[in-house]
C-alpha cells in the first residue's frame, strides 16, 4: 500500500456542534468486504437517513436503530459511532473515554511493525526505534515466502535485538495447520513470543489447538469481530489471545463488548489497527484507555505511517507509547484547509 483512502464522518447537530468519525479499510476490498467507497456510498443513502432528527444525547440508542436497520458494514458503522460518541463529549466537555466508562491509563504502549523483509535493514530501524524511545516491541508480517525462510528472517531479527525485545509475527491466515506446526515449532525455539492468525479465519479449532499445544502465544485476529464470534471461540477453549478492533466490532463500544467477552473466558487483549488515521486512532485509544490492561500490547502506529494529516495537533507518540489524547470528544480537531487539500472529489 502506498496510499490510504479514509472515509472522515461529520455529524452536526442543531446547535452548530460538530462530531467527527473516521472509517477506513486496508487496500481497497483486500481486507473484507467494505470498501472506501461502500462505505461513503452506505453513510449517504442508508445511515444518514436513519440519524436526521434524532437526538444526540445518546448514542446508544441512534446505534441500535442503526444496527436493526442495517447488516453488516462494521466499519461505516465504527465512523458514525466515532463521530456521535465525539459530539456527545463535546457537547459534555468531557474526554471520549469518560463516555465509555472513564481511563485507567493517560499513556497506551504500541508496537511497530518491521516490514522492509530485509532482515539487517529491519535490525537497523528495530535498534533506532529503541534508542529514540518510540517502539520496543516489534511485529513482523510473514506468509509470503516458505516457511523456512521466514523464520530464519526473524529469527535472526529476535537473536540481534536480544531477549529483552518483544518480537511477535502475523501470518495473515497464510498457512495451514501443518506449516503452522512447523512454523510455530521453530518461532518457540527462536524466543518468539505470539503468532497472530495462523491459519485461516473460519478454522478455529485450528488456533484451539495450536493454542494448546505451544508456548508462543496464539492471537486470532481474522477470526474474531464481534462479540458471537468471540464467545465462540471462547466456548471452544482458546487460551490464546484477541485483537480488538473498532473497525471490525462496529465502534468503539462494541469492541469494548468483546473485550468484556474475553476478560470473562480469560483471553488476553491486544489493541489492533486497520491502519487508520489520527481520528479513527484515537477513538481506538480512547477505548483502550478504560481496560485495566492490554495483555498483548497494541499497535496503534496508524499515523506514523502518514506523509501529513488532516488534524491540527497530532497524536503524542513517545515513551515506547502513544498518550491518550486530552481534551472534550476525542481531543482532535480538523485542519480544514488539509482536509480540503486531501479530499476526492465526487
Amino acid at each position: 500500500m502506498a496510499v490510504q483512502s479514509m472515509v472522515i464522518v461529520r455529524i452536526r447537530d442543531s446547535e452548530g456542534r460538530e462530531g467527527i468519525g473516521e472509517g477506513t479499510t486496508i487496500g481497497g476490498l483486500a481486507y473484507g468486504a467494505e470498501s472506501p467507497e461502500s462505505i461513503k456510498t452506505n453513510i449517504d443513502s442508508y445511515i444518514t437517513p436513519l440519524l436526521k432528527g434524532k437526538g444526540t444525547d445518546n448514542p446508544q440508542v441512534v446505534m441500535q436503530d442503526i444496527h436493526r436497520a442495517i447488516r453488516g458494514n462494521s466499519i461505516a458503522k465504527s465512523a458514525i459511532e466515532t463521530a456521535l460518541l465525539d459530539l456527545l463529549g463535546k457537547t459534555l466537555n468531557v474526554p471520549l473515554s469518560t463516555l465509555l466508562g472513564g481511563a485507567l491509563h493517560s499513556h497506551i504502549p504500541c508496537l511497530w511493525v518491521l516490514a522492509s523483509g530485509d532482515t539487517q535493514r529491519d535490525i537497523d530501524e528495530a535498534k533506532t526505534m529503541i534508542a529514540t524511545g518510540r517502539h520496543n516491541t516489534f511485529k513482523l508480517k510473514i506468509g509470503n515466502r516458505s516457511v523456512q525462510d521466514d523464520v530464519a528472517h526473524v529469527a535472526a531479527i529476535k537473536s540481534a535485538l536480544g531477549n529483552e525485545i518483544s518480537i511477535r509475527v502475523d501470518v495473515n491466515q497464510a498457512w495451514t495447520e501443518s506449516d503452522a506446526n512447523l512454523g510455530m515449532a521453530l518461532l518457540q525455539e527462536a524466543g518468539v513470543d505470539i503468532v497472530e492468525q495462523p491459519t485461516s479465519a473460519g478454522q478455529l479449532d485450528s488456533l484451539v489447538r495450536l493454542a494448546d499445544k505451544y508456548r508462543i502465544g496464539v492471537m486470532a485476529d481474522e477470526s474474531i469481530s464481534n462479540i458471537n464470534d468471540c464467545f465462540e471461540l471462547a466456548k471452544r477453549g482458546f487460551s490464546g489471545s484477541v485483537a480488538l478492533k473498532i473497525a471490525k466490532a462496529g465502534g468503539p463500544v462494541q469492541a469494548l463488548k468483546v473485550a468484556t467477552v474475553c476478560q470473562a473466558a480469560g483471553i488476553d487483549l491486544y489493541g489492533g489497527t486497520l491502519l487508520e488515521g489520527s481520528i479513527g486512532t484515537a477513538a481506538a485509544i480512547h477505548a483502550w484507555s478504560t481496560l485495566p490492561e492490554l495483555q498483548a500490547d497494541s499497535e496503534m502506529f496508524g499515523p506514523l505511517l502518514q506523509r501529513d494529516d488532516i488534524v491540527t495537533a497530532p497524536l503524542n507518540y513517545h515513551n515506547f507509547g502513544v498518550d491518550v489524547p486530552e481534551g472534550p470528544g476525542l481531543g482532535l480537531t480538523l485542519d480544514e484547509d488539509k482536509l480540503k487539500e486531501y479530499a476526492r472529489s465526487y
